[in-house]
């Protein structure tokens, strides 16, 4: 695909300016990178960093039947979902497997869902199939309201110098109506990065300014351009799954390790028949965090081994800019996922020795 038929976002020519290097990410012209990834990694780590996240989806549902609708495609509990929640879920298929996995918002006049860039597509399709019989209005936001991203431990602070100070009282995983800079906007305290952090959604026609003024009350506090490099490395250090990596349409959410999203007591939803199934047999895979000696990378595809047996594969890997090691997620057999057990790696040919360690791999200190 070229790069005249990527699809840009608002800040494209912007990142272009800043001397991003530009990449081809599900279909949109995105940078990966301004200086380095390292560097970029630890300034999210230490102080701040700013990512533009307006190619992910942003759908809003209204209507009479939003909500029941929502619970229907869902497998959260959204009857359960107050003004100003957030929760993470999935949209499952009849099978159980994972079509996305996507932030429900519950704002005072209605809905919002937050999809993984490459599947907005896919989950729209999806909806306006699965909406018949439901009195509910779907609006795709994606375009008209972009997103940025604010993330790292000084993230409150910027909000201070942002004039936004009731952020400094916001719960994680809420959202609220607010100004930030001057600008009236929506404001989660939410993020895939495992820092402290805030997700700002405004209209497209202030969203330029929008960033100047972040960039500039940031500067003081150490914020950078950060990019898709090190907002892969921030999320594997959080153990954070990525669509197409960790989760597909062939890994259901109780393999993939995210019960907690699920809501198999409450109402109906689309594939909750399939995993009351898979929740009474079990799971024979388990996604778990791979350290490995020495400084080799395992990336995706790469067998993991236990003697002659193939017993597991990587879905993501990288060399931890925080913890100065190789680390990885992989699905292995039940049997090897303990933590501490001794396997092996496949590395184009080569073995290396690995031990299963708990997840996440980095957690961010506790506020004093």
């Amino acid at each position: 695909m070229s790069d005249e038929t990527l699809l840009q976002t608002i800040f494209h020519d912007w990142h272009v300016a800043q001397g991003g290097r530009m990449v081809e990410f599900g279909g949109w012209h995105m940078p990966v990178q301004y200086s380095t990834i390292v560097d970029e990694h630890n300034a999210v780590r230490n102080a701040l960093g700013v990512f533009d996240v307006a190619h992910m989806g942003r759908l809003r549902f209204d209507g009479p039947d939003a909500c029941r609708f929502l619970d229907y495609v869902l497998t959260n509990d959204v009857t359960k979902l107050q003004s100003g929640q957030v929760r993470y879920s999935l949209v499952t298929n009849e099978a159980g497997g994972i079509l996305d996995d996507v932030l429900v918002y519950r704002i005072d006049d209605g809905y919002m869902l937050v999809v993984n860039a490459s599947n907005r597509e896919k989950i729209v399709g999806w909806l306006e199939t699965h909406r018949g019989g439901f009195d509910v209005e779907i609006e795709d936001r994606s375009q008209s309201h972009p997103m940025l991203a604010l993330q790292g431990p000084r993230s409150v602070e910027l909000m201070a110098a942002l004039g936004c100070e009731q952020a400094a009282g916001m719960k994680y995983y809420s959202i609220m109506r607010t100004t930030v800079g001057g600008f009236d906007v929506l404001l989660s305290r939410t993020g895939y990065t495992g820092e402290d952090g805030f997700e700002v959604i405004v209209e497209s026609g202030e969203a330029l300014a929008l960033l100047d003024k972040v960039c500039a009350a940031g500067e003081p506090l150490g914020l950078q351009p950060a990019g898709l490099g090190c907002r892969d490395t921030l999320r594997l250090e959080a153990a954070m799954p990525l669509y197409g990596h960790e989760l597909n349409e062939q890994t259901d959410p109780l393999t993939a390790g995210l019960g907690f999203g699920v809501k198999l007591e409450a109402g109906d939803f689309i594939g909750r028949d399939a995993l009351l199934k898979i929740r009474e047999s079990g799971t024979s895979r388990v996604r778990v965090g791979l350290k490995l000696d020495g400084r080799r990378i395992a990336r995706e595809g790469a067998s993991v081994v236990v003697g002659d047996e193939v017993v597991g594969e990587v879905t993501s890997g990288t060399f931890s800019p925080t913890l100065e090691e190789p680390i990885a997620m992989a699905y292995v057999d039940r049997r090897y996922s303990d933590t501490g057990i001794s396997l092996e790696i496949d590395i184009r040919g080569k073995r290396v020795a690995a031990r299963t360690v708990d997840l996440p791999f980095y957690r961010r200190p506790k506020a004093s």
